[in-house]
Formats: structure tokens, C-alpha cells, sequence
């Protein structure tokens, strides 16, 4: 028995047009997507098509990655450190510490808003939104691991200065973290390029 299925409501044509501007704007959302094309071809199609027709394509709505902007020199200077030390072993790496930090801000922020990319692009720069610093009112949190171990939570309210890391975070935390051997200190942080520091 054949089955009845509905006519396409867009051609070939509008459904690359569709693509084209999600791709060329893709903070676009599918009711701009939909006024876009009404208004270029006087065809009305509803947001589940756009959807749809974009989905066909791979290209689906995602939220962007979030990260600080890295440029092509930092990127070979991350590769060149990971290469040499990709083959440390374990001793070596149990006098390393590792540390991050997070802001969490009070004010609302832009992760409403999502993007149009197609799997495996997370984190091609067209699809990532760069922030350098945060505004507002809000928290700081640090922490550092080392194997079999970590540094307690340090939480502050204001922005973390260059004076409050060495003062605070190295001192307090780092330096007199326990360990009784010389420390490797891996810094990541919110700086695009790493640096070991032996303290």
C-alpha cells in the first residue's frame, strides 16, 4: 500500500537559502530564520520547519561554547607542552598541581541565546562566544588538584588582581598546601597561555 505523504512546503532553493543564512548568522533564531525567507520569497514556512530543514542538513540549535579567546600562538604553544609531556608518568605527575577558576555572576548573561552548527564543530571559533571578563556583581571560586589530593575552595567577592592571587592563592594555598616536596605549579586559569612554575 502507498503511503499519502504531505508536498514539501519549501523547494531545494529555499531550503539552501535557509542554510546559507543560518550559517552566514548563526545567532539567528528560526522565527528570524522564517520572517528571513518570507520576506525574500513570499513563502510563509513555520519555525518546526525551519527546524526541520536545518536538521536535515546537520545543522541543529546549540548553545555556543564559552571560552577565553585563544590565538594561533597560544594554540602552538598548548600543543608544544602537551606533546613534551605526554609521556610523564605517574611519579612525575604526582607534583604537579592543576587550577582553575570560575566566576559566577548575579546578573543574567547571554545563555539564552543559541546557535546554529552541525556535530562535531563545538568548538570551532565560529561557534564559540569569547568573554574576557565577567561584569557585575558576583563570586569567585578557586581550586587546585594534585594527585590523590586537593587545595580547599578558596571564594572571594571581588576580582581576582595579580596581588590577590600572589598574596592569597600562592601563598596560602599553593605554598603551604602540605606537600613536602618542590611544587610544579600549572597555572591555566583565565590566562590563553600555560605556564609550570616551580615554587
Amino acid at each position: 500500500m502507498l503511503q499519502h505523504r504531505s508536498p514539501r512546503v519549501t523547494t531545494p532553493n529555499e531550503d539552501r537559502y535557509l542554510a546559507v543564512t543560518a550559517k552566514r548568522n548563526r545567532r539567528s533564531t528560526a522565527s528570524d530564520l522564517s520572517r528571513q525567507l518570507s520576506s525574500a520569497t513570499g513563502k510563509t514556512v513555520s519555525r518546526q520547519i525551519v527546524y526541520r530543514r536545518l536538521g536535515h542538513i546537520g545543522l541543529y540549535a546549540r548553545r555556543p561554547v564559552r571560552c577565553v579567546p585563544l590565538t594561533a600562538t597560544h594554540c602552538r604553544l598548548r600543543l608544544a607542552w602537551s606533546r613534551e609531556h605526554a609521556l610523564w608518568t605517574p611519579q612525575q605527575w604526582s607534583c604537579v598541581m592543576f587550577s582553575d577558576e570560575s566566576r559566577f555572576s548575579l546578573q543574567s548573561d547571554s545563555r539564552r541565546t543559541f546557535i546554529w552548527r552541525a556535530p562535531g564543530t563545538r568548538y570551532h571559533q565560529e561557534n564559540t562566544t569569547e568573554r574576557h571578563r565577567y561584569g557585575g556583581a558576583g563570586w569567585l571560586v578557586w581550586g587546585g588538584i594534585i594527585l590523590g589530593s586537593r587545595t580547599d575552595l578558596h571564594v572571594q567577592s571581588v576580582t581576582m588582581t595579580g596581588h590577590i592571587y600572589r598574596d592569597v592563592i600562592l601563598e596560602q594555598h599553593v605554598r603551604f598546601f602540605g606537600a613536602p616536596w618542590v611544587l610544579n605549579f600549572c597555572l591555566w586559569m583565565t590566562t590563553p597561555v600555560l605556564t609550570v612554575q616551580t615554587l
